[in-house]
């Protein structure tokens, strides 16, 4: 079985099948035999599956790569007369697959970004999965599986989202679905109304139409190569010769366009390649790129990267400098050089470049980070706890924020507001147990002032009451 987000699958399957092992605190959603999943029941199971999701070892913790996808994903969103908020994720998986979850959420493998050969061809495939969501081609497939309990349908939708055919069968070999793998895939008419409205969304984002088809064409030959073991895909994607030829004949209808691909595509891809080689394998690899490609600034940066993890600093300066001089300013460049700075020991010069970053790119989450931490080993923790709470008014439900905040917070001393934001960081994980005792540690720590402390009663409060709605829904699971 692959290794791709194991625990929730696990998690999942085993609450279906009545399996002895914690079970994940999935909605009361009540009657699912209609035609349909509702928004509101939509958008409450995809938080559930998220929260186990965001936990598990397999996501990219890589701030620049998420920020990157996210920031592609949603300007595509934006084009697709989505009225949801869209989430992307990274899984640290070879294979090609990317796949939507309930509620907006939708997952890449690094396997894909690393196949596609333009930035859209990545945006095609985005824009494929955005028309699945916003089609309810997801609560469509769930509501028509009337005899599954909703933690039995949870179960399925995230291992046919993987691709992951072990968990599907031992699902249905145990009599619990009577589903076929086929029903769980999508049908033909949902590919093709995700091809119709993802070349749409493609256009209207500026991208270029033919990248959409011609990476699923190029897809399509290569499964002659894999016999009887597909890419997962294509066994959770069906792709045919009329699909393909649909795709080709209404790009024939939109308008021609030559969309170069921004630099962060290629740094993107260029630090994806690098984190999954040997460091001498990734030294070696940018080496010959940049030699038969000097002006690629892409593979510059993952020479850069490969000289760094080596502890080749001097090179990896040298190489830096040359990104700078001939490449546009990027957040991947700026933490290039604030890591370069921070393996020389230099933490004021990387605190320096990150609060210039900041500036120059005031989106940037992933220099958010960077810089909270640098100030943290700094010595000036009570910026980054400033920083960091101000960051938090827009993104309360950032994970690493919190993380870094409890960070900060340990540093200061400031106990309430350090375990409140560790309290955080495991309810957006979905344990609530440990979120509620973190939350009565800050509670006993009583160091943090009236509106801290105000906060934590109330959010100690919130997650009492969750606690006790699972406990009921599992009492009333086990009579049953």
């Amino acid at each position: 079985m692959r290794q791709m987000i194991r625990r929730p699958f696990a998690f999942l399957l085993c609450l279906a099948l009545a399996a002895p092992v914690p079970a994940v605190d999935l909605p009361d959603l009540g009657d699912v035999g209609a035609e349909e999943l509702s928004p509101a029941q939509e958008k409450q199971l995809g938080e559930e599956i998220m929260r186990e999701i965001r936990g598990d070892p397999a996501v990219l913790d890589d701030p620049l790569v998420e920020e990157y996808v996210n920031r592609l994903g949603r300007k595509l969103a934006a084009n697709a007369d989505a009225t949801r908020r869209f989430e992307f994720f990274v899984v640290k998986d070879s294979t090609v697959n990317a796949f939507a979850l309930p509620g907006g959420y939708i997952g890449v493998h690094t396997g894909l970004i690393l196949t596609t050969e333009s930035e859209s061809e990545l945006a095609g495939v985005l824009g494929h999965e955005i028309g699945h969501v916003t089609q309810r081609h997801i609560a469509q497939l769930m509501g028509k599986q009337k005899q599954m309990s909703m933690a039995m349908l949870a179960s399925l939708l995230v291992a046919l989202a993987a691709g992951n055919s072990q968990v599907t069968e031992a699902a249905i070999a145990a009599g619990v679905a009577g589903a076929t793998q086929a029903q769980l895939a999508y049908s033909r008419d949902f590919e093709r109304e995700a091809d119709r409205n993802g070349l749409q969304t493609l256009d209207a984002a500026g991208f270029d139409v033919r990248g959409m088809a011609g990476f699923f064409e190029r897809l399509q030959r290569a499964t002659r190569l894999y016999e009887n073991n597909a890419p997962v895909y294509l066994r959770t994607h069906p792709l045919t010769t009329e699909r393909i030829s649909d795709m080709e004949n209404r790009v024939m209808s939109l308008p021609y366009r030559q969309v170069p691909d921004s630099d962060d595509f290629g740094y993107v891809r260029a630090r994806l390649l690098e984190q999954s080689l040997p460091a001498r394998d990734a030294l070696r690899t940018f080496n010959g790129k940049v030699a038969a490609t000097p002006a690629d600034m892409a593979q510059r940066y993952g020479l850069a990267l490969a000289q760094l993890r080596l502890g080749q600093l001097d090179d990896a300066a040298k190489g830096l400098e040359e990104l700078q001089r001939r490449a546009a300013p990027s957040p991947f460049l700026s933490i290039l050089a604030s890591d370069l700075a921070l393996a020389r020991r230099d933490v004021g010069t990387a605190v320096k470049t990150l609060a210039d970053a900041r500036k120059r790119f005031p989106a940037s989450m992933s220099v958010v980070y960077a810089l909270a931490d640098a100030q943290i080993d700094n010595g000036r923790a009570t910026d980054a706890e400033r920083d960091l709470r101000r960051a938090l008014l827009g993104h309360g439900d950032d994970i690493r924020l919190w993380k870094t905040l409890s960070r900060a917070n340990a540093v200061l001393g400031k106990r309430t507001a350090q375990h409140r934001a560790q309290g955080e960081v495991y309810a957006l994980q979905g344990a609530w147990r440990a979120a509620a005792e973190q939350l009565e540690l800050a509670q006993k720590a009583a160091d943090g002032d009236f509106y801290e402390l105000s906060a934590v009663d109330a959010r100690l409060r919130d997650i009492r009451t969750r606690l006790r709605d699972s406990a009921r829904r599992g009492q009333t699971q086990r009579k049953n």
